[in-house]
């Protein structure tokens, strides 16, 4: 079996209606946006599409959003999906609200699919979060997606669960988890380049 290519999409696009509409990827944890964190975590994909508001960003990444916005993450997903520029074995799908996730549970979760067709990160319940790689093929094209529910796209095909470990499954909701996420040190294996960009490459 060859090289296996893999993409990522970022959703940042949410309402953030518990952080009083608050952007999301514009929150800093130790001096850093949660964008520049989820951008570190896919490192090493081939290609990056955020969802969401275009920002000045560390690496060339392509901006697009769901039509129309607010869609919900499945909608995101495969706005997402849509807006790549090339054709991949694999989609990495991350919330910009979890930057516990960094390179390490990446690989994790492109090595657990094996020849299935995704992985999740699953928290200490089990309960599957915004941070999994699928096939491509398994998302919905844009226009079946509107309020569609993401535990479809979860639920589909031969999916494996990626335990979480220590705090990978953390997500930032709220302004108590905002000041929880300033108490605690930034998560390891997430470096990043320095030079930015704005816009698509």
């Amino acid at each position: 079996m060859g090289r296996v290519t893999w993409a990522a999409v970022i959703l940042t696009g949410g309402t953030g209606a518990r952080l009083d509409g608050t952007d999301k990827a514009s929150l800093t944890h130790a001096g850093r946006p949660l964008l520049e964190i989820a951008l570190a975590a896919v490192a090493d994909a081939a290609e990056v599409v955020v969802v969401g508001t275009e920002a000045t960003t560390s690496r060339p990444v392509a901006f697009t959003r769901e039509t129309p916005s607010y869609g919900g993450p499945l909608a995101g997903i495969a706005a997402g999906v849509a807006a790549l520029g090339g054709d991949h074995d694999l989609v990495v799908v991350l919330a910009v609200d979890m930057p516990r996730v960094t390179r390490r549970t990446t690989a994790r979760l492109l090595a657990a699919v094996g020849d299935g067709d995704a992985a999740w990160l699953v928290d200490a319940t089990g309960r599957r979060q915004l941070a999994g790689a699928v096939r491509p093929g398994l998302v919905p094209r844009p226009g079946e997606a509107n309020g569609v529910p993401v535990r479809a796209l979860m639920g589909a095909g031969r999916s494996t669960d990626v335990p979480a470990v220590g705090d990978e499954a953390t997500d930032v909701d709220t302004w108590p988890d905002v000041a929880r996420l300033d108490r605690t040190r930034p998560g390891r294996g997430d470096e990043h380049t320095p030079d930015t960009h704005r816009g698509p490459p």
